[in-house]
């Protein structure tokens, strides 16, 4: 998954119901001195699956291409997300909730004490960015992570496809003004600041249910299209709150393309890290063809034993992996100056847990890669010096 902490014991859908008073159609949610009022907003909606997608056999080469982007309507994302700036700059037709200052100042300070906690390297990043933009990504940050220990967290035994459904429930409620905790009021508020558009947010809950259904990913499509739901949407979901340099060149389609494969490339990474703990667990992310083209199978993984034949095939994955970074990369020089130095930390560092998959000889089936503290601290002035590139010089 997400590979993020275990919170659903704080989070829990089985939580006391919000306090909800009706009147004249308009609700106020949570304690009533927190919310001024509420008038229902307008929600940008979206396809809730993607179109069917068909599966392939992978060239003997390895496939580095994933499914068309048509096939998860990204285009139409973008679309819907440059529309809806067009709305937010007339707040008389799509109003958003009012919501007490000391309530939402509150929200945001839960949202802000979590990153800082589990996303250290990543919170520092965000330290760069406006105010009204950090809190915005820490709204995000809560959220994902929220949605992932549904199916990681300490009570994912309890998991269920009804727990899911309502969860998305809640996040339709986000959408419309009516938070239902004060972290979801935190989402609620910037989704009504900044252009979201709530399908990627529901293809991340798609993703949690394919993880409760599936073990095994028959070929790299598959596997492409669980990294888009459980990470690829994250790069959608950030796009409009990090925003586009003024002088960046190239179509918003190409920068979100950009913030997609980041993602796909973080997921491929996080998978290839933890085969051996997710073998633990009867899982495995990895594609079953291409393993056979190894002359490998389930078996080979859960003996957790390096062969000649598993480096070659780590490398061929590793190869992948990093293909997708440097897809990232134009999307990232192309983003708003202030948001680009926790990407570029993000990118990078990601980068050396497979350069440590490597120095470990490819064992990821007995030790965990991992980045230490001195290489992470020198990471990030060179990702910084990264942010700094003008967009115009990219393509001098």
């Amino acid at each position: 998954m997400l590979k993020v902490c275990q919170m659903c014991s704080i989070f829990s859908l089985a939580a006391a119901k919000p306090c909800c008073i009706k009147s004249n159609n308009v609700s106020k949610f949570l304690h009533p001195r927190f919310i001024v009022t509420r008038a229902r907003a307008q929600v940008i909606t979206a396809p809730n699956k993607p179109s069917g997608i068909t599966s392939t056999t992978a060239s003997p080469q390895l496939l580095k291409q994933g499914i068309p982007h048509s096939d998860l309507h990204i285009l139409e994302i973008v679309e819907r997300q440059s529309q809806a700036s067009t709305c937010l700059a007339h707040q008389d037709t799509c109003r958003k909730p009012e919501f007490h200052p000391s309530f939402l100042e509150e929200a945001y300070e839960r949202c802000r004490n979590i990153c800082a906690e589990y996303a250290k390297t990543f919170y520092l990043g965000t330290l760069l960015m406006t105010e009204e933009r950090q809190k915005a990504i820490w709204a995000i940050y809560v959220w994902c992570r929220r949605t992932d220990d549904l199916v990681d967290g300490p009570n994912a035994v309890h998991m269920s496809s009804a727990v899911l459904d309502r969860w998305e429930e809640r996040l339709e409620d986000i959408f419309e003004g009516r938070p239902y905790d004060m972290l979801d009021a935190a989402l609620t508020d910037t989704v009504f600041k900044f252009p979201l558009d709530i399908k990627p947010f529901r293809d991340m809950i798609e993703g949690m249910r394919m993880d409760m259904r599936k073990c095994r990913y028959e070929n790299f499509q598959q596997l492409y299209l669980y990294c888009y739901y459980v990470a690829g949407t994250v790069g959608l979901m950030t796009v409009p709150v990090m925003g586009i340099a003024p002088e960046s060149c190239v179509s918003a389609q190409t920068i979100y393309n950009g913030a997609l494969y980041l993602g796909i490339g973080n997921q491929l990474t996080n998978i290839l890290r933890d085969v051996g703990e997710d073998a633990l667990r009867g899982r495995v992310y990895l594609p079953q063809d291409e393993l056979a083209e190894f002359g490998l199978c389930d078996k080979d993984v859960f003996a957790r034993k390096v062969s000649d034949r598993w480096r070659e095939f780590m490398k061929e994955q590793i190869t992948r992996a990093r293909y997708y970074f440097n897809l990232a990369e134009e999307g990232a020089y192309h983003l708003d100056k202030a948001s680009r130095w926790p990407v570029w930390s993000c990118l990078m560092l990601y980068r050396k847990i497979l350069d440590a998959i490597e120095d470990n000889d490819y064992d990821n089936l007995t030790k965990r890669a991992f980045v230490g503290r001195t290489k992470k601290l020198l990471t990030l002035p060179l990702a910084y010096a990264k942010a700094q590139t003008p967009p115009s010089l990219i393509h001098q």
